[in-house]
């Protein structure tokens, strides 16, 4: 008995020693004891379209409103148990990617897009009657108990994503081009002061009118984006010149094909690469929708692998690993060694639909921070609706993850669930990534998610 309380006390709640990653030839940080829930940060930031049920993606029947669009504060200096989420009305959509929603780096702004309007008052609303939405809004979180809208523009139809650069100067936001008012994919915004200037529209080198910007994302240490084509599947790379009142973008190495049906892009907090998911499912516009349960992909591509001859960076994809069914949302920690994918499996469809699953899933995966290599740790389902996202807590050890509503019809809202990375210390190549039991209410509607560390 005192050998296995030694052995114990020194393995730590991941439950793996520094021997034993020897012996795996995992190399990370030894880490002391700690509390089995001890997730690290200020604040979380999410938004939750309250307009529609999970089942309009399928039925286009809205369905009945649950409260105002809302984006949610969840402070992080209050115990698991007390973890509560404050509310204000910001209008935003769920249909499109994951990414509506930014926060400056130094945690004081959040900005968020609606890619889809309010919905009608008519009896029997349809999600295809959804006007096309415009309004960026910004929002001061400067006093975490009451957060304060401070500007609405009308930037172009139908924005999908949104990113802010590494010092929070730059907004970049963007389209589909299905929607009006624009000549260009691309919209990036001068940000100052709690305040977005007249919208800069640069030319995309190369770029197709046919083809679709579902996502952009700024490198987390230069002012270079990634641009993630679903059309053509591939994302290029533009090093944005930003002088006097131009901002224009030069190409920036190669670009790479990625797998059918890519959603989001994310770089290594290192920015040495960028990981990419990909759902192989039918896109209608910019929704993933199910029409088989198929597993998707994630893809790792190492950033400056070579250089040409005229000097130019030369990307190349690392590595590739399966996931579960569509997987929407893509969180890398910032230790760089985890990859998560919330995957939706076939929770959208209405609770009488034989095609209900009634379950959703999250797909651990280990990255290598030097070689960009993948390996599959495993699939993990729960009882959760659309988990269109999630981001890792500072100790990378903790998820947060975005819960759209319930299966149980007489429960409402959505939830921000909380999920924890765990080893057991009597196998060394066990890890398991548990839900735990520590959840937060927050509007129904949950979709798109941010951390300030």
């Amino acid at each position: 008995m005192l050998l296995l309380l030694i052995t114990v006390s020194a393995i730590g709640w991941s439950g793996v020693t520094v021997a034993q990653e020897r012996l795996t030839g995992v190399i990370v940080q030894e880490r002391p004891s700690a509390a089995p829930f001890d997730f690290q940060g200020r604040f979380i930031v999410s938004v939750s379209d309250a307009d529609m049920l999970p089942s309009a993606y399928i039925d286009d029947k809205l369905g009945p409103i649950d409260g105002a669009d809302a984006l949610s504060i969840i402070r992080l200096d209050r115990a698991g148990r007390e973890l509560r989420a404050i509310e204000t009305p910001v209008s935003n959509s769920v249909t499109g990617p994951p990414a509506v929603i930014a926060v400056t780096p130094d945690g004081r702004y959040a900005i968020v897009i609606e890619t889809r309007g309010q919905r009608p008052t008519t009896a029997d609303p349809r999600l295809s009657d959804l006007a096309l939405g415009r309004t960026i809004s910004v929002v001061d979180l400067t006093d975490l108990d009451q957060p304060q809208v401070v500007q609405r523009v009308q930037g172009f139809e139908q924005p999908l994503s949104v990113s802010i650069n590494f010092n929070g100067s730059l907004v970049a936001v963007s389209y589909d081009p299905g929607g009006a008012g624009k000549t260009t994919p691309l919209a990036i915004y001068r940000f100052s002061d709690g305040r977005l200037s007249a919208p800069v529209t640069p030319q995309i080198p190369d770029w197709r009118t046919e083809d679709t910007l579902i996502h952009v994302e700024w490198h987390p240490k230069e002012n270079i984006l990634a641009l993630l084509n679903v059309n053509k599947p591939s994302i290029s790379f533009m090093r944005v010149a930003n002088a006097g009142s131009q901002i224009s973008l030069l190409r920036w190495g190669n670009s790479v094909s990625v797998e059918k049906a890519p959603f989001l892009v994310r770089f290594t907090p290192d920015g040495r690469h960028i990981i990419s998911n990909s759902s192989y499912v039918r896109i209608d516009g910019v929704q993933v929708l199910p029409s088989a349960s198929l597993r998707g992909t994630v893809q790792s591509i190492r950033l400056v692998a070579e250089t040409a001859a005229d000097g130019s960076p030369v990307h190349q994809l690392a590595s590739r690993a399966a996931t579960s069914s569509i997987p929407e949302g893509l969180s890398i920690s910032p230790d760089g060694r985890y990859v998560v994918t919330t995957n939706l499996e076939q929770s959208s469809f209405a609770l009488d639909d034989s095609k209900q699953g009634f379950f959703s899933s999250l797909t651990l995966l280990r990255l290598d921070p030097e070689t960009g290599i993948l390996e599959s740790v495993g699939d993990f389902a729960f009882d959760g609706v659309l988990p269109e996202a999630a981001v890792f807590d500072n100790s990378s050890r903790f998820l947060a993850v975005t819960n759209f509503t319930f299966f149980d019809p007489n429960r409402k809202g959505g939830s921000i669930d909380f999920w924890g990375i765990v080893g057991d210390a009597f196998d060394p190549k066990r890890t398991e990534l548990v839900k735990m039991n520590y959840s937060t209410p927050v509007t129904r509607g949950a979709h798109s998610i941010a951390i300030v560390r």
